[in-house]
């Protein structure tokens, strides 16, 4: 631009100078009587090239000096010219070297040259990408990355994403050819204005040598403009074809999420509307728990199976899959596999519900608690106060953790099996030898039968029931006593039904009553380990056939 800027000053000089000299030369031939025709004929010449030259400089003033094809067309250009300066240094150098005899004048020019050869050498290494094919990097598209796959709705963001990026490398190579095509309108304008300028001043040898350089412009860029031309026609025409597959494959993954979204809204409405009925009508009754939990995992179900089907194309290629890999995943995950099918075995065969009472036996160790959770991969128990924590644990309240595969390895005790919430508790008494048994075990079976009735009758009525599913050889439900002879006593062993959920209650009733029973009673006394000492009583001597004892005997 620098350059153009100083041509229009030499050119407005010269054609200043080229008019009036015109002038001159025209009012000295036609000196005889034709003074005024030519001065008007001057005046107009020098008018018409002030516009040419007025309009000359607007467009260099309104030229892009940031167009980077005239930038790269610029470095070109340097690098030719330094090329050509570089070719001819290298012949007078090698004219001068071989020359017999120098003189002061050339040995001082033959220096010069070989600190300009130098000079250029670097220069041009500088600018050596403008040696083959300059606008290369200019002409080449956007590299177009392969469209992605919509095959659920995320997969709508990527592709409208892609889409977005897709649209933005379209509007910078535009952008990049019509910076060409003005660069190439920009040189034919500054072309047409020289031209009618030179039919003023014929003989102006810095406007022809402008007209050389731009006809030289002008044909080094009518090949990149050509081909640039035509790579962005087939750029634009692939990428149109992208843009409208992907927007059909948008508008079928939207219609098809539509529909997904619309069968889980009406499964979604179906299961609140089922909550909310099972909450209403079943919610005081003991398979309330259960039926929520199947409403929850099937409903889940539901869901899994609707967007499996939907989007994973090739359903048998993944049961393929899992076929192959089911073996080493149930190695890897036995346990967790075990818990699953553990699982299926409580729900499917009904051993344990959730508000059980259960005892698990664990390494020697018991836990009795109520069942709070049955997950699918273990079951939740909240530890009460029990017999076993009373004589065992000493510990109570905790929440226990229990894996579903115990099932198959552990013993698992259901206090509470097909609604049976009574068991059987027993209370150990031990009375002296010299009392009177019969009466305590009759007081004993008395107090118990007292307190115990209840939870009688309801086991007889539940009992009747399960006979249809359980071969019940025993069902007498009346409370029992025993009496059995240990070392400080007759033991009365009292059995009785009473709650699975609340023995020791009524285990404290019964035995506070049944001691204040035996107190009462003259011929009763408790017993408890004693030893007998005989102070006076003389030692029997052996006899006759038993050897005497040694002193140390």
């Amino acid at each position: 631009m620098g350059f153009r800027i100083r041509f229009i000053a030499v050119i407005a000089s010269v054609l200043v100078l080229s008019v009036s000299a015109w002038g001159e030369e025209g009012n000295a031939t036609e000196a005889s009587g034709n003074q005024t025709v030519v001065q008007a004929e001057t005046q107009e010449n020098t008018s018409r090239l002030a516009a040419y030259r007025r309009q000359l400089q607007n467009l260099l003033e309104s030229a892009d000096t940031e167009n980077l094809w005239a930038k790269i067309y610029s470095g070109y250009r340097t690098y030719t010219e330094l090329l050509d300066r570089q070719r001819w240094l290298v012949g007078e150098i090698f004219r001068l070297k071989h020359k017999k005899t120098l003189t002061p004048e050339e040995r001082e020019k033959l220096e010069s040259f070989e600190k300009e050869r130098q000079t250029n050498e670097g220069k041009l290494t500088l600018l050596g990408e403008f040696q083959k094919d300059p606008f290369k990097r200019l002409l080449e598209p956007p590299k177009i990355e392969e469209p992605p796959h919509i095959g659920n709705p995320f997969g709508i963001i990527t592709a409208l994403s892609y889409l977005k990026k897709l649209k933005g490398e379209q509007q910078a190579y535009e952008e990049n050819f019509r910076s060409l095509a003005d660069l190439i309108d920009s040189l034919k304008q500054e072309r047409s204005v020289i031209t009618r300028m030179l039919r003023y001043a014929p003989e102006s040898p810095d406007l022809r040598k402008r007209l050389k350089q731009i006809d030289e412009e002008l044909e080094t860029l009518r090949s990149p403009y050509e081909i640039l031309k035509t790579t962005k026609e087939v750029y634009n025409k692939k990428i149109d074809e992208i843009r409208l597959r992907l927007n059909e494959e948008i508008k079928r993954e939207a219609r098809k999420a539509a529909t997904i979204g619309t069968i889980l809204l009406v499964f979604f409405v179906l299961f609140l509307l089922t909550k909310h009925f099972v909450r209403r009508y079943m919610a005081a009754k003991e398979s309330f728990y259960t039926i929520n939990k199947v409403i929850n995992i099937l409903f889940i179900t539901l869901v899994v199976l609707v967007l499996l089907f939907a989007y994973i194309e090739n359903v048998n290629y993944l049961v393929t899959i899992l076929g192959f890999a089911s073996a080493g995943i149930a190695i890897a995950m036995k346990d967790w596999f075990m818990s699953l099918m553990g699982w299926f075995v409580i729900v499917l065969g009904g051993a344990i519900h959730v508000g059980d009472r259960i005892k698990v036996v664990r390494d020697g160790v018991e836990y009795v608690g109520d069942v709070v959770d049955i997950s699918l991969l273990r079951m939740t128990i909240q530890e009460d106060i029990t017999l076993t924590t009373y004589m065992h644990n000493r510990r109570a309240g905790r929440i226990i953790f229990v894996p579903n595969n115990y099932v198959f390895t552990d013993m698992i005790a259901n206090y509470s099996h097909a609604g049976l919430k009574t068991v059987w508790d027993g209370i150990d008494i031990t009375v002296t030898f010299d009392s009177n048994t019969s009466k305590a075990t009759s007081i004993a079976k008395e107090v118990a039968k007292k307190y115990s009735k209840g939870y009688t009758d309801i086991t007889r009525k539940q009992l009747n029931k399960l006979r249809s599913s359980y071969h019940l050889k025993n069902t007498n439900v009346e409370p029992r006593v025993y009496a059995f002879a240990e070392p400080y006593g007759m033991r009365v062993s009292v059995w009785y039904l009473t709650n699975a959920f609340a023995t020791l209650t009524l285990r404290s009733t019964i035995s506070q009553e049944i001691v204040e029973r035996f107190r009462a009673e003259e011929d009763i006394a408790l017993a408890y380990p004693t030893q007998s000492l005989y102070l006076e009583r003389p030692i029997p001597k052996p006899r006759h056939d038993e050897p005497a004892e040694s002193e140390n005997g």
